[in-house]
């Protein structure tokens, strides 16, 4: 009886550690990337990633800014509930009592830790400080600063004029990785892995870049001679035909000749990789505490990031190089991982996927919907629901191939793109016949999620050839225009 009772203990499944959970961000990311197919990006470290993850091809940031896309994602609420619509305002004022990610698992006795920009901080203005960051989210918080705050008095700006943190402005730097910001976002990070591997945590790790300014060791920009990166095809012809209505409209690419977007665009390129390497830097530290095996690991970036498509640059805009964002997630032993997810999903999905798998159980008001089936099983997993994004006077959704916006209830213009055939929306069908009926569905989606009491946008004045502001009431009927 002693034997049997021995055997059947030892034959026994041991107790799962609780799973960690490590959440790196990139800030303003494009897709321009290896993982993505990029053929003149270098991102090895994203790259083995991806391999050893569930790659989601398709990933949709709700609103196309830092403050709003990151109180979305870690409240797992759309910015409508939020009632963060802008850079200032603090999701705790219309939700108080909200549980983020990172406060989920505090509650449940986890260590809670950021290093570096997770919720909101401005960039350049707030790097070396919390910024505007939620407390009881956290236990342990550090805010590096690097070289990079020192030489902004050297920055070379292809615009001029422009705010330091939506300019086209970049530096090759004298200095070591070490001595840049992120360089030192990745030692911190490395030291609260070490100090907290024995017991389960939530640790947010946020770099900075390629945020503007670029700045990143010379090294980085050697990677990419000017004569070998490519610009945006479009020409004034195509740029003038686009749709005037946005968000943000933009001179076309800020007035810059061919020679000058491929410097800023260098830049770009430059701080992408020296992140990568940092990260890779995070990764490797991973392995070497032993953690792979009970950490979740989610890479992503808040939203995406123009350089030049449709004559535009930064973000904040409907366009698919804006909206469409990296998202990772490496699940120890998940099925999925090394596969690809191709089906549209919303980075407010995030918090009910990493609270499932961790095994909590997360708020009833979260709106987003767990991907958890489809970590484990990409292929058999069928997915068919719409990702919602929207801008300031502006609303869009992607279901399936296609892609339709609406510019304050359609008052203001539609678009509708088949990224299938159309990938970078040069033929807007929204005035098709034969779509109509598409439009039609697409349409009554946007009008089933709730609509903001008051717009602010811009519009194009044809005759006078200029961008002016408009005001509309709370149901959409115009208070002021010009006319």
């Amino acid at each position: 009886a002693q034997a049997r009772t021995k055997t059947a203990a030892a034959s026994a499944p041991a107790a799962k550690r609780p799973l960690n959970v490590l959440l790196i961000m990139s800030d303003d990311l494009s897709m321009r990337i290896g993982a993505f197919g990029d053929p003149v990006v270098k991102t090895p470290n994203i790259d083995r990633l991806a391999r050893g993850a569930v790659r989601f091809e398709h990933a949709y940031t709700q609103y196309p800014q830092c403050a709003q896309s990151r109180a979305s994602m870690l409240t797992g609420r759309r910015p409508t509930s939020t009632g963060v619509l802008d850079l200032k305002t603090s999701f705790r004022a219309a939700l108080p009592n909200a549980v983020t990610m990172p406060q989920l698992f505090r509650n449940n006795g986890y260590f809670t830790g950021r290093v570096g920009k997770i919720f909101h901080q401005g960039v350049p203005g707030d790097i070396g400080t919390s910024g505007p960051d939620d407390a009881p989210s956290w236990m342990e918080v550090v805010n590096p600063r690097g070289r990079d705050k020192d030489v902004e008095d050297r920055l070379v700006s292809m615009t001029p004029g422009q705010p330091l943190g939506n300019s086209t402005t970049f530096l090759a730097d004298d200095g070591p990785d070490a001595e840049q910001t992120d360089g030192k976002v990745a030692d911190a990070a490395i030291r609260m892995l070490e100090q907290r591997k024995g017991r389960p945590f939530f640790i947010g790790v946020g770099f900075y870049r390629p945020h503007v300014p670029d700045v990143a060791p010379k090294a980085y920009f050697d990677l990419y001679p000017l004569d070998k990166i490519p610009v945006a095809p479009d020409t004034a012809e195509e740029l003038a035909a686009l749709p005037q209505v946005t968000a943000r409209v933009l001179p076309a690419h800020f007035g810059m000749t061919p020679e000058q977007q491929r410097q800023a665009i260098r830049g770009y390129y430059a701080s992408t990789s020296f992140m990568d390497a940092q990260l890779g830097r995070v990764l490797d530290a991973v392995a070497r505490l032993g953690l792979a095996d009970n950490t979740i690991i989610v890479f992503m970036s808040d939203h995406g990031y123009l350089l030049g498509e449709h004559g535009q640059w930064n973000k904040n805009s409907l366009w698919e190089q804006s909206l469409r964002t990296a998202l990772f997630i490496r699940v120890p032993g998940a099925a999925g991982n090394g596969q690809a997810v191709r089906a549209p999903v919303e980075l407010l999905d995030l918090y009910p996927t990493v609270a499932e798998v961790a095994g909590l159980a997360g708020p009833a008001e979260l709106e987003g919907k767990s991907l958890a089936p489809l970590v484990e099983a990409p292929a058999r997993t069928r997915w068919e629901r719409p990702a919602f994004s929207e801008v300031d006077g502006g609303r869009s959704v992607r279901l399936g191939a296609w892609r339709y916006t609406e510019w304050q209830g359609g008052e203001m213009g539609t678009s509708l793109y088949d990224l299938a055939s159309d990938p970078g929306e040069r033929r807007n069908l929204a005035d098709d016949p034969g779509q109509a009926a598409r439009v039609a569905r697409l349409s009554a989606l946007l009008r089933r999620e709730p609509v903001r009491k008051r717009d602010t946008y811009v519009w194009y004045d044809r005759q006078a050839r200029t961008i002016r502001p408009a005001t509309f009431g709370p149901k959409g009927t115009p208070a002021s225009r010009s006319p």
